[in-house]
């Protein structure tokens, strides 16, 4: 059985396909592909079917990570199929917890930067990109790498212990 991640913002055409791909090529790299499936979505359905921002893009191809995407809105519904819901900042946060059926749902939503050892917990949100210039998507990148080096490490944690 799978383990499967969600990443999650508001329109799912920045941050959470960042997310995604960078987190991708982190279960890639710990062997982990067979046992863990990455996703991401949108609060909102506002870019459904679209691709992802050329920005994004751009900053995943520069750094060697995979920008295949389209963009899809986030259903209740999927928190029955999930067992880890990654939300990019705190709008997000509240947002998904008050979309879970249930508070064991709501309890699979965590923010991305909790995992970032570095992060204060006054500065948890990665900060929406999409109306400035191409540094706030480089730093988004940075901040998405350093949460994933955590994210991955409790991911196999939970991963192995399953297994065992």
């Amino acid at each position: 059985m799978s383990y499967r991640i969600c990443f999650v913002c508001t329109g799912n055409i920045c941050r959470s396909p960042m997310a995604e791909s960078v987190f991708r090529a982190r279960v890639e790299e710990a062997g982990l592909d067979d046992l863990v499936e990455v996703d991401s979505a949108g609060t909102g359905g506002w870019h459904e079917g679209d691709g992802a921002d050329p920005r994004t893009v751009a900053v995943l191809e520069e750094n060697g990570y995979d920008s295949n995407h389209i963009a899809r809105q986030f259903a209740s519904s999927w928190f029955s199929r999930l067992d880890l819901v990654i939300a990019l900042d705190s709008g997000h946060l509240k947002a998904l917890r008050r979309l879970a059926p249930c508070p064991k749902d709501a309890a699979k939503v965590r923010l991305l930067r909790s995992y970032d050892l570095t992060a204060t917990d006054d500065d948890l949100d990665v900060p929406d990109p999409y109306y400035g210039g191409m540094d706030g998507f480089e730093e988004c990148l940075e901040m998405v790498e350093a949460a994933s080096i955590g994210l991955i490490a409790a991911v196999q944690d939970h991963v192995e212990g399953r297994a065992a």
